[in-house]
């Protein structure tokens, strides 16, 4: 009886789960998960578990946590295991020529986008910011170079108007999974054809940072819209309230969730209306309605509650 392939998993973010639980259910086996070292989050800087070192922990996969996975000792790590496959999802280090080498027969990654475009670490929040309205993800033929590899499987998807990346992200993992599994038995089969990217047609995804959270008022409403929930889950969008005539109590940051497009005009920035339904700010084209909110230490919460204890007055100005 032929024993199952062996697959060799890295992944970190919450975009790896579906695809790791996937190859563990159609049969294959994994000797090792690779994940990056549990790293200090939330307010209280505690060392959490990624959701996939849970899920490996719960199933009786051994972890391997590197800090650096192309050193000598770790490839070694991994080459030692015999793997007809590496796989990766959502990782977060290159890897180098040796470690790709390492494998029988070879190294595939799952990509949030259909390449090549949107190469690099967001590809889903830099799809939704420039206001896509169709993505995917791609299974390609792993290269040292970021995305770059030979294309061999694609599955597209539609991008809701409202949809933020963080809801996005956990479809696109969905999606991907079973095609990830699929490619790997393809491959494995000699049956998978291998398309180049077209490099006229690359676009780039770079990380975020804290500080492209920002929200820029002088911008199309649909365009801050996007901005917005292309903001989530991470770094979250964010403006200043200042009430004017200035008072000594100077501008108030506020974290933004929601929005929608609304009809409207004025100087960018400028608050046309604060009611029950929302904060209506203006935009360089259109207006902007901000539904969820929240301050710093506080919870998210509806714009009503939050007018309900500061007095938000059509003039007042939002934004630097």
């Amino acid at each position: 009886m032929d024993q199952p392939l062996s697959i060799v998993m890295l992944g970190t973010g919450d975009f790896a789960l579906p695809s790791f639980r996937a190859l563990l259910d159609a049969g294959f086996r994994v000797p090792t998960l690779v994940t990056q070292p549990d790293r200090p989050q939330g307010r209280k800087q505690e060392l959490l578990p990624s959701l996939v070192k849970q899920e490996a922990i719960a199933r009786g996969v051994p972890v391997f946590q590197p800090e650096r996975v192309n050193d000598p000792e770790a490839v070694e790590r991994i080459r030692a295991l015999a793997p007809d496959f590496l796989v990766t999802a959502a990782y977060g280090q290159i890897l180098s020529a040796e470690l790709l080498g390492a494998p029988r027969v070879g190294a595939l990654n799952l990509h949030g986008s259909i390449l090549p475009a949107y190469r690099g670490a967001a590809p889903v929040a830099r799809a939704i910011q420039n206001g896509e309205t169709e993505t995917g993800v791609t299974v390609i033929q792993m290269t040292p170079r970021v995305d770059a590899g030979g294309m061999i499987a694609v599955a597209r998807t539609a991008v809701d108007p409202d949809e933020t990346a963080g809801e996005l992200e956990a479809r696109l993992a969905a999606l991907g999974a079973p095609l990830l599994v699929e490619t790997v038995r393809r491959v494995a089969e000699g049956k998978a054809e291998i398309l180049h990217q077209d490099a006229a047609l690359v676009t780039r995804a770079p990380k975020l940072r804290k500080e492209d959270g920002a929200i820029d008022w002088t911008l199309p409403a649909r365009r801050i819209h996007d901005h917005v929930r292309a903001m989530r889950p991470w770094p979250i969008a964010s403006t200043t309230w200042t009430a004017l005539p200035w008072t000594p109590k100077g501008p108030l940051r506020l974290i933004v969730h929601r929005t929608t497009v609304i009809d409207g005009s004025g100087k960018p920035g400028t608050v046309l209306a604060a009611t029950a339904d929302g904060i209506d700010v203006a935009a360089a084209e259109g207006a902007v309605r901000l539904l969820t909110v929240q301050t710093p230490g506080k919870k998210p919460m509806p714009a009503a509650e939050f007018l309900r204890g500061h007095a938000v007055r059509p003039g007042d100005a939002m934004g630097e």
